[in-house]
């Protein structure tokens, strides 16, 4: 069994959560994933099966579309609504008002903030490490978490009137202190952070309520199994998975002689002549696929200034 398969996450558990649910249904260790969601976060999450997770490292920065709720009027230290309990103890000890008074141009006007390449801060309830450790463990401790910013990309951030059939988020009342939000964005980015920055920037506090990941990539949760339907698939969980020559569909690919297939199974360069057709003219670097001309991929490789594709991966 090597391929993908793809998971609608329900709010709850750990991806780590669903990698172990699999493994137990499909009877395999031999499973990864290719981007970590948060528990509360629900949508698509991308498995890697068998040979197949060998190739999580050219997967990781594809691109990720979400749906966000965002509430204005309260901020937490999570930057999510895990830690919405602590902030409403605070807001209350302080004899804090809630009320918020944001109209849809004050929240337009801020969004182009966050539209293109930036420096995001990560939360500091996050995965991120400082000196080896994680910087969630150091907040959990009560420990001073100084993150550095890293550079994001924003391709699209758009306003929703409603809840769009896709995302499954529970339908929106008319409620001017909730946000819905679409962002398509860069590997590493934080939603989490997104939320709280618009709260600092229209000076009323925010957090993220609700998050769901509909595409990562190619692939959309409109055709993820959830996990009730994998538990039930069976024998029938083979038809569902994608196979890794597609999984790297956006690589452009060669085909290896008869010579060269033998080279690149022995993890070998490839020189020009080793392959059927174009491969000698890409550039420096380029990531291809080494496909068999029965459309099995072999390996993924790089093109060196030497002029040979040195194997980086060899599914065998």
């Amino acid at each position: 069994m090597n391929g993908a398969l793809l998971i609608d996450k329900p709010s709850g558990p750990t991806s780590h959560d669903v990698v172990a649910f699999a493994r137990r249904v499909l009877q395999t260790r031999g499973i990864g994933h290719t981007g970590t969601l948060d528990p509360l976060a629900t949508g698509l999450l991308v498995l890697l099966i068998g040979h197949a997770t060998r190739l999580s490292q050219f997967l990781v920065t594809d691109e990720k579309e979400y749906i966000a709720d965002v509430r204005l009027g309260v901020a937490t230290a999570t930057y999510d609504a895990q830690g919405l309990e602590a902030a409403e103890a605070m807001r209350e000890a302080r004899g804090a008002s809630r009320e918020v008074r944001v109209t849809p141009e004050q929240i337009q006007a801020v969004l182009p903030n966050f539209r293109g390449t930036f420096l995001q801060l990560p939360p500091p309830f996050s995965a991120k490490k400082i000196g080896g450790v994680r910087a969630y463990v150091k907040a959990r401790k009560n420990e001073t978490v100084v993150l550095e910013p890293v550079e994001v990309t924003v391709r699209e951030l758009e306003l929703l009137p409603a809840a769009p059939p896709a995302s499954r988020l529970a339908p929106r009342d008319a409620d001017a202190t909730l946000v819905r939000l679409r962002v398509a964005c860069s590997s590493g980015f934080y939603v989490r952070s997104l939320a709280h920055d618009i709260g600092q920037l229209l000076g009323c506090g925010a957090h993220l309520e609700a998050l769901r990941r509909t595409r990562a990539g190619q692939f959309e949760v409109a055709d993820a199994l959830t996990l009730e339907a994998l538990e039930t698939a069976g024998g029938a969980i083979h038809g569902r998975l994608v196979d890794p020559n597609t999984l790297l569909a956006g690589m452009p690919a060669v085909t290896p002689s008869e010579e060269g297939h033998r080279r690149v199974w022995n993890g070998n360069t490839l020189a020009p002549t080793h392959l059927q057709g174009a491969g000698a003219d890409l550039p420096n670097h380029t990531k291809i696929r080494v496909v068999a001309a029965s459309g099995v991929l072999l390996a993924v490789a790089e093109r060196r200034p030497d002029g040979l594709l040195h194997p980086l991966v060899v599914l065998r």
